[in-house]
């Protein structure tokens, strides 16, 4: 594709691109070209993700995903690498050398997992495939006349789409390649939430619901009776036919086997979703699980320690048992958790001026986590949102079984999921100036949860935990995420079964019972992801440790997480580069 087609599609001019790197030197014009045209070429095979990052021209396209979409993409990205790794790195500024070194890290890793035709699995324990569009949906503009059409084509082609995954799917049925068989069962009504019977209940309709003014009434109607029949004749039957494969074809037929090591060429996919997930090249699952041990053990002692600050006398487990079960942990309605969510938002809001020097204009709302995938979701999660969108960032918060959400904990969940976690984190990275746009998307892992969990512990002295049933909430987040070294490798590497991570799990953590269940089911899905929270927090803190020690007094807590957070996403190795450059850049001045 030529370079002003590129810059066409992705919607920016030639003189636009040379003002966005005018901060730093001019940078190569084969850099350059390279970086717009991969872009380009990511919003062109991934239109979702083209209206997720706010790049229009593809609002009526879906994704291709046959096998033969993906052997492409594998070669493109080949491609890629290799007029990279021909650039001399050595001739550019140091932020083109970072820009080239993350662009280097993404193609890397996709080659490298492609080669596992991973394609064959496109869903998780809570999310996938046929939930995803949701997310598009909401991120989706709705100002004009076009865009409900966009948006109306895209409906139309979304039973492709689906129907392409069937197809991949049935593939992995015949290879051996599925979710193994034991967690489907609660994993099928997320499929079965996606049939109604009224077609004005699915969450496609949303849109239909609420038009701009600019819009006359007439052509509101027309464009509503449009919807409805496409939903109607097209999207729901196209889940219906989905569901009866996922009934009666891959339920049958998934693996009775449970671990990542257990699926064809599984020990080597193990071993690459580990390096791509820790972004750790010498990451190994044994290392990683011994670490793991070692976690629960030290954070099991501080725990014990506030448990006697609340006076309660009795066992670990029988303290444990008194928080699962008392009513005054619990929020009596939905309204009132999603109340209490959102006072501490704001309250954290307040205080962030104290720990960052600087802080995104995109805001942030706490949300309900939808119906129809609440029940086997996580706790909470943040989804962001295009700068441009006509929404900011969503902190999702699960009302479904009250009973199963602690009050204590939300604190810890808060700061993970909305302030100054992922929603502070996300949207700065969506500001960046002077950088090529894969930058502003792009999400290493343990960085991204690195950041998340090392912001529960910022809590602390941000004085956010107002109670020791605060701090243990706290504490049992943290073990939680520890325990995930153990699990996700214990499954994957070693061969426990869904009990043996349940119990430890259950036995280490004042995690709900059902939280129990639904957080090893994910980690089963969807191997080595879980390991990415604790690598990147224990080097954040190791980091900031390095700093306070090299600087003294000197030492400012805003500097420290403004050189973290204000190039984006990092690989952990080149976040030791910069926080290192931070250091020696401090102590010149």
């Amino acid at each position: 594709m030529q370079l002003r087609k590129i810059l066409k599609t992705v919607g920016i001019a030639a003189s636009a691109v040379a003002l966005s790197v005018s901060a730093h030197a001019a940078p190569s014009d084969d850099l350059t070209e390279l970086f717009d045209e991969y872009w380009a070429n990511e919003m062109e095979e991934n239109p979702f993700n083209a209206t997720y990052s706010g790049v229009s021209g593809y609002e009526a396209e879906v994704p291709t995903v046959a096998p033969e979409d993906h052997a492409r993409r594998r070669a493109e990205a080949e491609r890629f690498l290799e007029r990279l790794n021909e650039i001399d790195l050595a001739a550019l500024s140091a932020e083109e050398q970072l820009s080239a070194k993350l662009l280097a890290f993404i193609l890397k890793h996709d080659v490298a997992l492609s080669a596992f035709d991973s394609w064959r699995i496109p869903f998780l324990a809570d999310t996938g495939f046929h939930t995803d569009f949701g997310y598009i949906v909401s991120a989706t503009p709705f100002r004009t006349e076009s865009d409900y059409e966009n948006y109306m084509a895209r409906l139309e082609a979304l039973p492709e789409y689906i129907e392409q995954n069937i197809e991949n799917m049935r593939k992995g049925l015949r290879d051996g390649f599925t979710q193994p068989k034991e967690i489907m069962p609660l994993i099928m009504p997320s499929f079965a939430a996606q049939i109604k019977e009224n077609p004005e209940e699915h969450s496609y309709f949303a849109p239909f619901k609420n038009y701009p003014a600019t819009i006359s009434e007439k052509t509101q109607r027309q464009i509503t009776a449009q919807g409805k029949e496409v939903i109607e004749t097209k999207i729901i039957p196209a889940y219906e036919r989905l569901y009866e494969f996922m009934n009666e074809e891959y339920l049958p037929g998934a693996r009775t086997t449970l671990g990542a090591y257990s699926l064809p060429n599984g020990e080597e996919l193990y071993a690459a979703l580990v390096r791509y997930y820790t972004t750790l090249d010498d990451a190994t699952p044994e290392q990683i699980h011994k670490l793991g041990l070692k976690e629960v053990k030290r954070i099991r002692k501080e725990m014990d320690e506030v448990i006697k600050e609340t006076g309660f006398e009795g066992s670990f487990k029988e303290f444990i048992e008194y928080l699962r079960t008392d009513e005054q942990f619990y929020a009596k309605t939905p309204e009132a958790l999603l109340e209490r969510a959102a006072w501490l938002s704001k309250d954290i809001d307040g205080r962030l001026p104290a720990f960052f020097g600087k802080l995104p204009r995109q805001p942030y709302s706490v949300e309900p986590v939808p119906e129809d995938i609440a029940p086997n979701y996580t706790t909470g999660r943040y989804v962001g949102a295009p700068a441009d969108a006509d929404r900011g960032g969503q902190y999702w918060v699960n009302t479904y079984a009250l009973d199963k959400r602690p009050l204590y904990a939300l604190p810890a969940l808060t700061l993970h999921e909305a302030v100054p976690g992922h929603h502070l984190q996300s949207a700065l990275a969506l500001e960046l100036e002077g950088t090529p746009e894969f930058r502003k998307q792009f999400y290493p892992h343990a960085y991204g949860e690195g950041w998340g969990l090392y912001s529960e512990k910022l809590g602390v002295e941000m004085g956010i935990y107002q109670t020791p049933y605060d701090h243990f909430g706290r504490l049992s987040y943290e073990m939680w995420r520890a325990c995930r070294l153990v699990i996700d490798t214990g499954i994957h590497a070693k061969g426990w079964t869904r009990e043996q991570a349940m119990d430890y799990l259950a036995s280490n953590t004042a995690l709900s019972l059902h939280n129990v269940q639904t957080e090893v089911d994910r980690y089963i899905a969807w191997p080595g992801q879980a390991l990415a929270y604790k690598m990147g927090e224990l080097t954040l803190w190791e980091l900031r440790a390095k700093a306070e020690k090299e600087l003294g007094d000197d030492f400012d807590i805003r500097v420290f997480h403004d050189a973290v957070l204000t190039s984006g996403g990092l690989p952990l190795e080149l976040l030791r580069e910069r926080i290192n450059k931070y250091i020696d850049d401090e102590k010149k001045k």
